[in-house]
This record gives C-alpha cells, sequence and structure tokens, in this order.
C-alpha cells in the first residue's frame, strides 16, 4: 500500500496512453506508487490493460482502462472526457502510445511512413490538443515519450526516427506555447531491455556499447516520467535520455 504522506503526486490524475503493458505499464505503476490516480488507454491488448489498471489500485489509488485509437479525434475526444468524469480532474498526461518497425529505407512504403507518423506524432498532439483545458486548470504537465532515434539517425528506422525527432521537437514547442500553465517534457529512452527472448543477442551486443555496459529496464524509464510528473513546474522543454550514455 501506498504511503500517501510521502507521495508526490498525491490528489493528482495521470492519463497515460497505450500503457497496458511494456514501458506504459511500467509508468502507469510508478505513477500510482507515487500516489497519482491511473487511467490508461489501449487498443487491442484488453486483458493486459485491465490487469495493469488493477495493479495500479493496489497502490491505494483509482485505476482505470479506456480503449483509444489515438489517431483518432472522436475517440480521443470521448476517453478525456469519461477520465475526467470518472476521476475527477486531468493534472498529468503521458503520450507514451507508439509503434516501432524496422524497415531498410528502399523497402520502406508511403503507408508505412503515414502509419507510423499517425501515431508518434498525430498522436500525442491530438491527445494533448483535448487534454488542454483540463490540463490548464490545474497547472499540469504533459510527458512526451520520445527516443534515442530521434536524435541518432538509425538506417534501417527513417520513418521512426524522423517521428520520433518531430515529437523532441513538437515538445519543446509546446513547452513554450503552452507556458506559463502547463509544462511539457520529453522522456527519450535508449536501449532498454524488457526481456524479450527474441532480442537477447542484440541488447547484449548494445550493452557492449553503452557506457554504462547495461542496458535499460522499464523502471529506469517510469522514474524519469515520474520526475518530471511531479518536477518543479520551473521545469520544461527538457528532453531526458534514459540510455546510460549511448547518445554520447
Amino acid at each position: 500500500m501506498s504511503n500517501r504522506g510521502t507521495n508526490p503526486l498525491a490528489g493528482k490524475v495521470a492519463l497515460i496512453t497505450g500503457a497496458a503493458k511494456r514501458l506504459g505499464r511500467a509508468s502507469a505503476l510508478a505513477l500510482a506508487d507515487a500516489g497519482a490516480d491511473v487511467a490508461i488507454t489501449f487498443m487491442k491488448s484488453e486483458r493486459e490493460a485491465q490487469r495493469t489498471a488493477k495493479n495500479v489500485e493496489k497502490a491505494g489509488v483509482r485505476g482505470l482502462a479506456l480503449r483509444c485509437d489515438v489517431t483518432d479525434s472522436k475517440e480521443v475526444h470521448a476517453v478525456v472526457g469519461q477520465v475526467v468524469r470518472e476521476l475527477g480532474a486531468l493534472d498529468i498526461l503521458v503520450n507514451n502510445a507508439g509503434n516501432y518497425e524496422t524497415v531498410a529505407f528502399e523497402d520502406l512504403s508511403l503507408q508505412q511512413w503515414d502509419a507510423i507518423f499517425a501515431t508518434n506524432v498525430r498522436g500525442p498532439f491530438l491527445v494533448s490538443k483535448e487534454a488542454l483545458r483540463h490540463l490548464r486548470a490545474r497547472k499540469g504537465r504533459i510527458i512526451n515519450l520520445g527516443s534515442l532515434g530521434g536524435l541518432r539517425p538509425w538506417a534501417s528506422h527513417a520513418h521512426y526516427c524522423s517521428s520520433k525527432a518531430a515529437l523532441h521537437m513538437l515538445t519543446k514547442v509546446m513547452a513554450k506555447a503552452l507556458a506559463p500553465e502547463i509544462a511539457v517534457n520529453c522522456v527519450a529512452p535508449g536501449m532498454i531491455d524488457l526481456g524479450e527472448k527474441s532480442a537477447a543477442e542484440f541488447m547484449k551486443r548494445m550493452a557492449k556499447q553503452t557506457p554504462m555496459k547495461s542496458n535499460g529496464s522499464g523502471e529506469d524509464v517510469a522514474a524519469a516520467v515520474a520526475f518530471f510528473a511531479a518536477a518543479p513546474h520551473f521545469i520544461t522543454g527538457q528532453v531526458m535520455f534514459v540510455d546510460g550514455g549511448l547518445g554520447l
């Protein structure tokens, strides 16, 4: 059970998109542990989303799981409204929902390009716009999930890297445009090991190339999200790379 006396987010309400599993789930649990009520969205992973919501509630806070396509303005409008109705407010928005894909440049289709940008850039834009009036009323925070790929060019990820670079810039633009009421920051993970067997050998190679000689964990990323969620409001427009120094 969380100790609300030491939790900086007690009484706050957070919405995290795409948080049924992986980094979104880790962030949801971290914010719940810090005292926030947490709503999450999912697309297809309903079972995992409901499990995450129940795990959130184990921290002694309220959890809510809602289906939402973040690229669809009508669905985004409905979900933000439902979160505010059911949880009473909105203080923290974490734009976590995103897609990742490996495609050789010469094989990259226009459809693949558009699909990545729809989720990774259009989605955060739509959800942020819809949440604005609620966040302004509470002097809230927006936290975008970027990527080391938004800083470093990965040859087989042209669309992904370009979309995350766009999200990093969107973060900075929003920080200026939405000040002083809303603080906007970005967490940009590097190589994060989520225990997937198919990526084990790749992760071993990347750990050797990383100054910290290891890959990150979901908890590392979640800790960065929790930092921005509770950080002084004066901190805005920042892109924090959680990469063990790999981007240096």
